[in-house]
């Protein structure tokens, strides 16, 4: 009781205690019992870390946990493979936009000379899309992945069309011990400047799991415009990431760990165990039960007197199937993708349900290659690709980079593709845009139209004119034998 309260039952009794009691069921009645200490809530964690604090010393160890599970769970594997199937699949492909016509030519060949061949990776290996896929699969065991640019001169890469190679590397090649450099605070191999944002990263010469070092392992400082860090933000003031499998790992843990268990209670109900029951009073003979060990169908076995044979009942699988999809279902909901791609199981889907669980999932794949591969990756490559024209004398030419990514796999396209189609014709979307949503270049379409169309006409081959959706196919007949 405040003063005011005192007071007021000092003078009316009645009216203070319906204050009190009103204020008391407020505070009962005005709260998230999420948010209480008790019982229902005893073992809940919720420290009020910063997003990039609530994995402090932690990601080392979630990065061998996640890595190990990718080797050796089966469902671990399959669902690094369906993420990066989706985002990346046969790669995100740039592609050049100039008003200038000369100069586009010039653009696009160097482009396919030093980005889209073995040139670009420091190791003489990975092309562009490779290093996507390698990229994306990092993502998703590690969390994130460091791509530096490599300068080169004369003595290293004097063919190259640019003058720079990317080198991949992991997080176990930042250095964590670096605490400071001068005024920036350095966090596991991070370095911060004074407005929070990364000013760059300390990392190791060598990868420190290496088998054999070819030199002693030493330090480097690279700025932050030599490096592409790539990794999925999740909350505000996050530059750092953790495994993809992290939200699941127990989940994962305890599922392989029943299915293990499930398999070798199969196995043991499969055996025919036989135990030897010796009447009482009975001598047990030397070579009593010789040739149950090797017990086959058909076998017959002298047992010696005084002996019966007790059969061992093995246990028996039971609910082993609705326990599986139940925490699959459960694994796919945390890594978001459908239960039908992560377990490889279509049973009872049709298009309908198809289409739905597809379309959660679509809008999934498009956010993460929005977020990872083209703002980050591609934004990357750009910017490294412009610095490589400059250098080669031709920093002035204006264009545009897109990135197309993979095309979306139909559920069923004689469906889809008339439906696209119609939002063409209504205005609703342009034939661009449908282009580019199947994973397909419309520049490059529209270029090889052409030659198609002049290839035809060079070699006096007609073109047949295409049936419009619903038209019958007896009238389109009709009117490519008139003509028209």
């Amino acid at each position: 009781m405040n003063v005011i309260d005192r007071v007021i039952g000092y003078f009316s009794p009645e009216t203070g205690l319906r204050r009190v009691t009103a204020r008391a069921q407020a505070s009962a009645v005005m709260n998230y019992d999420a948010a209480s200490r008790g019982r229902r809530t005893y073992g809940w964690k919720a420290p009020a870390t910063a997003a990039d604090a609530a994995a402090f010393g932690s990601r080392e160890r979630l990065r061998q946990i996640s890595r190990d599970m990718i080797r050796n769970r089966a469902y671990a594997a399959r669902a690094r493979d369906v993420v990066v199937a989706n985002v990346v699949g046969e790669g995100i492909i740039p592609s050049i936009r100039s008003d200038n016509a000369n100069a586009k030519p010039v653009v696009e060949d160097l482009m396919r000379r030093h980005l889209l061949t073995n040139d670009i990776d420091s190791l003489g290996e990975y092309d562009l899309q490779e290093m996507q896929q390698i990229c994306m699969a990092t993502v998703f065991s590690d969390g994130e992945v460091f791509l530096r640019r490599r300068a080169r001169n004369a003595r290293f890469g004097a063919a190259l069309a640019l003058p720079y190679q990317v080198e991949l590397l992991e997080a176990d090649c930042l250095d964590t011990t670096v605490q400071s450099h001068g005024a920036n605070l350095v966090i596991e191999g991070v370095e911060y400047g004074p407005t929070g944002a990364i000013e760059a990263y300390h990392f190791l010469s060598e990868h420190p799991g290496a088998v054999r070092h070819r030199n002693s392992p030493t330090s480097t400082r690279v700025h932050w415009s030599d490096v592409i860090h790539i990794r999925r933000f999740d909350r505000p003031g996050q530059l750092r990431g953790v495994p993809w499998l992290a939200p699941v790992m127990m989940t994962l843990g305890e599922l392989s760990d029943y299915q293990e268990a499930q398999i070798l209670k199969q196995r043991m109900s499969s055996l025919m165990a036989i135990m030897l029951k010796w009447v009482g009073g009975s001598n047990k003979g030397t070579t009593g039960g010789k040739g149950l060990e090797e017990l086959a169908p058909g076998a017959v076995v002298e047992l010696p007197d005084g002996a019966e044979p007790v059969t061992v009942n093995p246990p028996t699988v039971e609910g082993y199937s609705d326990f599986m999809k139940q925490g699959l279902r459960a694994i796919a909901a945390g890594i978001g993708v459908t239960y039908e791609s992560l377990a490889v199981d279509l049973e009872k889907v049709n298009f309908s349900s198809g289409r739905l669980g597809r379309n959660e999932m679509d809008r999934l794949v498009r956010m993460w290659q929005r977020g990872l591969m083209i703002a980050q990756f591609g934004a990357g490559m750009e910017r490294w690709f412009r610095d490589g024209l400059r250098l080669v004398g031709h920093g002035g030419i204006p264009f545009t980079m897109d990135w197309t990514p993979p095309r979306r796999i139909l559920v069923d396209p004689t469906k889809e593709i008339p439906a696209m189609i119609e939002e063409i014709d209504a205005g609703l979307n342009s034939r661009q845009g449908v282009q580019r949503e199947l994973g397909r270049d419309p520049d490059r379409i529209r270029e090889e139209r052409v030659k198609d169309q002049q290839a035809d006409k060079d070699d006096g081959l007609s073109v047949s004119t295409a049936a419009k959706p619903g038209q019958p196919k007896q009238q389109k007949d009709e009117q490519d034998e008139d003509g028209q």
